[in-house]
């Protein structure tokens, strides 16, 4: 049977509560085990599809997601357009999520959830209550999935990638390291109306000795502990776009190997006889500046200009204040639901104290500072201590972006807990500074200072006695 309708006792008002999965073990954990917490609130009723209900406005949707395309976020939309939808995918990864929530989703959660934090989920969206989604939402406002960005900067990117997708020519993504450089692959592949995947490799994360099989694949018996025939990369996204991270980091030999690849269009697995032929679009990433690269001899230079052919710069946060606060906001949003937390966003000091950092870390570091005080903290809303603290475990910015913080106001939380200072002090001094703003951050609550700072309490209290002993014999 495709729907079965589970009628708990009591009144049934609405809203109904819909169960929406192609797994029936999911659907009847649902049922059995989350629907014993919520006899007080709906009917529930399951079915593997969408389209197998008749859903009405109002209902709550528990949507299970299979994948994370295009294709998932408009059936998020759709359910989105009937009810308060609550997302649980086996994918959990930060970009779906923010994109899910986009879409029109009110919580997500990452498969397997337990079934309290299931059920908080959707008490929370029979509490937020149903709120139709505009006319405009499923073409409207985020054509670029999880990216998150209004700048003048950001449109010029989203333009490019807009006016570059459909080619089949090689792009070239630059930009500082926590800017987005896969997201952006990612981004112009799901707009090139390619068939293949998308298949992603990081040059510098693969030992040097591997990364010729990563991408061309082998025989059995090529080397030892080659037990079957594997794919390469490159033959997996045949038809697709294969994504060269961080490709300066590629060795000299490699770099030849995938040159000849560039221009015959044909790969040979590690110790096969035969070749074949791949439709393969690439996109390459650095965080360096390319032409150096190729004048100081470490990047071949007719490599480069193959591949060098629709550059695309991706600018540092620093340089777009203005999408600081949506994004913090975003990540505040999946970070709160997944740590099953009660923020609702930042109060006008944190607000200030974001846009007054430089970010030398970029997006990647603005998600885990956030991240951090949702983790660490649990308030209504994100307060400037939260986000000093978070901040002093960011590192020190490198020499580069040196950042010079306002003595007072929303800046000096940062300031005071990382001073920057031309004099070297002794490393005890240091500490103990280290150790009294973090007391401070925190009211005096030793707990919370010690797992801020990612030590024991013993060793706060330890320190403390220790500088009264000193104070004693002075």
């Amino acid at each position: 049977m495709d729907s079965v309708e589970t009628v708990l006792p009591g009144p049934c008002p609405k809203p109904r509560i819909l169960v929406v999965d192609r797994d029936p073990v999911f659907r009847r954990f649902v049922r059995d085990q989350v629907g014993a917490g919520l006899r007080d609130l709906a009917p529930i009723v399951e079915a593997a599809e969408l389209s197998r209900l008749d859903a009405r406005p109002g209902d709550i949707i528990v949507l299970g997601i299979e994948g994370t395309g295009e294709a998932c976020l408009d059936t998020i939309r759709r359910a989105a357009g009937f009810g308060s939808v609550v997302v649980a995918s086996a994918t959990g990864s930060l970009a779906f999520a923010v994109a899910a929530m986009r879409a029109g989703a009110t919580d997500f959660l990452v498969k397997p959830a337990s079934a309290d934090a299931l059920a908080a989920a959707i008490r929370r969206a029979a509490e937020t209550g149903y709120q139709p989604m505009p006319p405009s939402a499923p073409t409207d406002p985020a054509p670029f999935g999880p990216f998150v960005g209004a700048s003048e900067a950001m449109r010029g990117v989203f333009e490019t990638i807009s006016r570059i997708a459909p080619s089949r020519a090689p792009v070239f993504v630059t930009g500082e390291s926590g800017t987005g450089k896969e997201l952006t692959a990612e981004a112009i592949h799901a707009r090139s109306g390619r068939a293949g995947a998308f298949i992603a490799l990081n040059c510098a994360a693969i030992p040097r000795d591997l990364m010729e099989s990563e991408i061309f694949g082998h025989a059995r018996g090529a080397f030892t502990g080659a037990h079957e025939d594997r794919p390469g990369a490159a033959e997996l996204a045949d038809g697709g776009t294969l994504f060269l991270d961080e490709i300066c980091e590629m060795a000299p030999d490699l770099q030849t190997k995938l040159l000849r690849f560039i221009q015959t269009g044909t790969v040979r697995r590690i110790g096969a006889s035969t070749q074949k032929p791949v439709d393969v679009r690439f996109v390459c990433a650095t965080n360096r500046t390319p032409e150096t690269e190729v004048a100081e001899g470490r990047f071949r230079a007719d490599l480069f200009f193959r591949l060098h052919v629709l550059p695309v710069h991706l600018p540092p946060l620093r340089e777009r204040c203005e999408d600081i606060l949506p994004l913090a906001e975003t990540f505040l949003s999946t970070f709160s639901a997944e740590e099953q937390r009660r923020f609702s966003g930042f109060d006008d000091s944190a607000a200030a104290l974001l846009r007054s950092y430089d970010w030398p870390g970029n997006v990647r570091q603005l998600q885990n500072v956030v991240r951090r005080a949702v983790v660490m903290n649990d308030a209504e809303r994100i307060g400037p201590e939260m986000l000093a603290m978070a901040l002093a475990h960011a590192g020190q910015p490198p020499a580069a972006y040196s950042v010079t913080h306002p003595q007072s106001g929303p800046g000096a939380a940062i300031a005071a807990i990382r001073p920057e200072r031309a004099e070297i002090e002794p490393f005890c001094v240091q500490e103990r500074r280290i150790i009294e703003q973090a007391l401070a951050a925190f009211q005096g609550n030793v707990g919370q200072a010690a797992a801020a700072l990612e030590i024991s309490a013993s060793t706060i209290y330890r320190k403390k006695q220790a500088w009264q002993d000193g104070r004693s014999a002075a």
